[in-house]
């Protein structure tokens, strides 16, 4: 049976960091608009940073589509499904918020995910929960986690940032969504690292 929580407690914590990828929902406010859904999963590049905030790392890819719904309205579900041990699924519904590289917030926020920081890194999305839920997740498959892919970081590490910048914006659906909402603010803003 399904719980309601009113803040992300230890446990919850915990299950969470365990959770070798998560899924990120969000659509735009049209009724004709595309409902997107994203799965998430290099290690570290979660993280609670209270009992009713969650992080995670936004890096370069061929679409901005959460970027783009959560400008436009905010709304956005994180999803963990437990592949190992007891059958659960956890969401989380809230409001997003996209930080961008020029945004005040960025070092403070970078420095909280330590080491995950990396080559491509475009936005930090801070989500405020509303709707703490869990349910059985009887139907999720047990399966074997056996290591994260390097792919993604390795291709993103090998431009410069000047040439992730261009990659960005040679992209149809960075800068604009599929609906043609704006996503990432282009020309992308220089890195600025945690020190």
């Amino acid at each position: 049976m399904g719980k309601l929580y009113a803040r992300i407690d230890d446990r919850l914590r915990t299950f969470i960091e365990d959770q070798p990828m998560f899924f990120v929902a969000s659509a735009p406010l049209s009724g004709e608009g595309h409902v997107n859904l994203s799965p998430k999963g290099r290690a570290g590049t979660l993280v609670v940073l209270d009992e009713h905030t969650v992080g995670y790392l936004d890096f370069g890819g061929s679409h901005a589509e959460t970027l783009a719904h959560i400008r436009e309205n905010g709304r956005i579900t994180l999803m963990w499904c437990a592949f190992t041990g007891p059958p659960k699924v956890l969401r989380i519904h809230g409001q997003g918020d996209p930080v961008f590289r020029d945004d005040p917030r960025w070092s403070t926020l970078l420095a909280r995910f330590g080491a995950a920081d990396g080559a491509g890194l475009r936005a930090i999305v801070v989500v405020r929960a509303e709707r703490i839920s869990d349910s059985c997740g009887f139907a999720v498959p047990l399966l074997d986690y056996q290591s994260d892919r390097d792919l993604h970081a390795e291709h993103l590490g090998r431009k410069s940032d000047a040439e992730f910048a261009e990659y960005c914006a040679n992209k149809p659906y960075n800068g604009t969504s599929i609906d043609g909402l704006p996503a990432l603010p282009l020309p992308l803003p220089p890195r600025n690292r945690v020190p």
